[in-house]
């Protein structure tokens, strides 16, 4: 009889194990040398949430009228004052038919493709990539094509090289902006040239928004797509409540699209879910009408540690911050000999710096490193470049 891998599912197997955890486990092996350990690999609000939320989380959570299953699509409460805070960034109207609820980010991506395209198709995506998209079109059985984002752009993709990458077979492109891994925040009128392409090509354009909450000081409005009298024809939205109100582990995400793909995304997540957790959807939709000036100085926050992470890297030798924004940045280090996976494995263990080496988001991205500053104070950055330093000293 065959070994037990080889009776298992092939798309399953074939990846590799989650690499959050990877790079978690070599903190075990840290002895202190340096300090305490600084962990820069995951993205967490280093904040607790507000108050009120944990009110609106506990209240809800001892209530019966929580308990019970919900609406497949989403609690009616947060789907409408979701509705109604889209309609107020975007400067244009956002019906509440037009609105999924989902547990996490990560499900509504799983959703919406999954509804999108049919095995055998391909999905564009950005190199480099957030390695959970491409791990789920591998179990979707879609076939992932890249978009190769170059650092003299900022990892910002460039039209040409979108427009090269589609072909027959490609339904989708997905892209994030602000993005994970490189923390690039894409300009609005690249995004609406992204659009206008697909929309010609008559392909989908996927955009995961999970960090718009973050954008630069002064920039309130990531884009002006849905202003497009068709948008509905070409953009799903995807997000994420996990960071504006610092409770990843509440699992709240969104879909926005036309009416129709919500009607059928409501059928895998029946499927992946039946609903999202019922005390976070009322504590966010709570969040939505009542937290706008919290979100806001958290934006001020986030900035002030992108700063904080940018005075560190100046002083480090070699270490060039290539990209950042929101929560990330992504950086290449001066060991040209090594691979990020080998740089950032001694970093953890030797060093007391945690981070995600750039072999985990795509080829070719054996010099970078993703930072990420979200849940480090400013002063915790301090040391960051005398460990950086001592690293790339301790390799001459």
């Amino acid at each position: 009889m065959p070994g037990i891998s080889d009776r298992l599912n092939k798309a399953v197997t074939s990846l590799t194990p989650p690499p959050i955890p990877l790079v978690l486990d070599w903190a075990k092996e840290y002895k202190g040398d340096y300090g305490p350990m600084l962990n820069v690999s995951q993205a967490v609000p280093g904040y607790p949430s507000h108050p009120k939320l944990y009110k609106w989380l506990s209240e809800a959570a001892a209530s019966s009228d929580f308990s019970s299953y919900g609406a497949v699509k989403g609690d009616d409460l947060l789907r409408a004052n979701l509705a109604t805070h889209l309609t107020s960034l975007f400067g244009a109207h956002v019906d509440f038919e037009e609105t999924q609820i989902t547990s996490g980010c990560n499900q509504a991506f799983y959703a919406a493709l999954l509804t999108l395209a049919a095995p055998g198709e391909k999905v564009l995506l950005t190199n480099p990539c957030f390695f959970n998209h491409e791990y789920s079109l591998r179990l979707l059985g879609l076939e992932p094509g890249f978009v190769d984002c170059k650092q003299e752009y900022c990892f910002v993709p460039q039209l040409e090289d979108i427009e090269a990458a589609i072909d027959h077979k490609t339904k989708a492109l997905v892209v994030i902006s602000p993005n994970n891994p490189t923390g690039a925040v894409y300009p609005a009128e690249d995004l609406a040239k992204i659009f206008d392409l697909c929309r010609a090509k008559g392909i989908w354009l996927v955009m995961d928004e999970t960090y718009r909450d973050f954008l630069p000081a002064g920039q309130t409005r990531p884009h002006s797509l849905f202003q497009k009298d068709n948008w509905r024809d070409t953009l799903v939205q995807l997000y994420s409540f996990s960071k504006a109100y610092a409770i990843p582990g509440h699992r709240i995400g969104a879909v926005t699209a036309n009416r129709t793909i919500c009607e059928e995304i409501e059928k895998t997540v029946d499927n992946l879910q039946i609903c999202a957790p019922r005390a976070a959807q009322y504590a966010v939709a709570m969040g939505l009408a009542e937290l706008g000036d919290w979100r806001a100085k958290n934006a001020g926050i986030m900035a002030q540690r992108a700063e904080a992470f940018k005075t560190a890297i100046i002083s480090a030798n070699g270490w060039e911050i290539a990209a950042s924004g929101a929560y990330f940045a992504y950086v290449r280090h001066p060991m040209q000999n090594l691979g990020a996976l080998e740089v950032t494995e001694r970093l953890a263990k030797e060093f007391g710096i945690l981070s995600v080496p750039g072999e985990f988001f795509g080829r070719g991205q054996e010099r970078f490193i993703r930072f990420s500053f979200a849940n480090t104070e400013p002063a915790e950055l301090e040391p960051l470049a005398e460990r950086l330093n001592a690293m790339a000293s301790s390799v001459d």
